[in-house]
């Protein structure tokens, strides 16, 4: 389903961004608008699929997961049976926040949050275990300056 965005739709996108759990009038409030319109807006949007599921951020230091590592992958295995192997090898652990596949020298970076250095060892001996890789590069990000989820709408 296609849908066309106008200016009242992007503010309730953006509120949404901002904070998901405000209320209905909240929100109405901001946009000026009322509830009802607010809520079949969101509701035509989320069919559309525009939105997905609501969540909540929490905050990984506070909860003891003071690791966070981007590890570069290579690999010279470029099979179907193989990036099944690896495709299931990192869904089924959640230290994985992202996984992207890259154009050029490096072939997937992945965003790892462990709570230390220990952790992410076990980690990546788990992984290496399940799937051949040819190198794997890992960087511990010393501070995260910016991280965000709201696109710029």
């Amino acid at each position: 389903m296609s849908i066309r965005l106008d200016a009242t739709d992007r503010k309730i996108l953006a509120e949404l961004q901002r904070d998901a759990g405000q209320s209905l009038d909240e929100i109405a409030k901001q946009v000026g608008s009322s509830k009802t319109p607010v809520w079949n807006r969101i509701r035509k949007m989320r069919e559309a699929g525009i939105m997905g599921p609501q969540t909540v951020i929490l905050d990984a230091e506070a909860l003891g997961f003071e690791a966070c590592f981007f590890v570069l992958i290579r690999t010279s295995e470029h099979e179907a049976a193989w990036q099944a192997a690896f495709l299931k090898a990192l869904q089924s652990r959640p230290e994985v926040q992202e996984a992207h596949r890259l154009a050029g020298d490096i072939d997937y970076i992945l965003k790892v949050r462990v709570k230390n250095a220990r952790a992410y060892d076990a980690f990546y001996q788990a992984l290496i275990s399940e799937v051949k890789v040819h190198n794997v590069t890992a960087l511990l990000s010393m501070e995260e300056i910016k991280s965000t989820t709201a696109l710029p709408i």
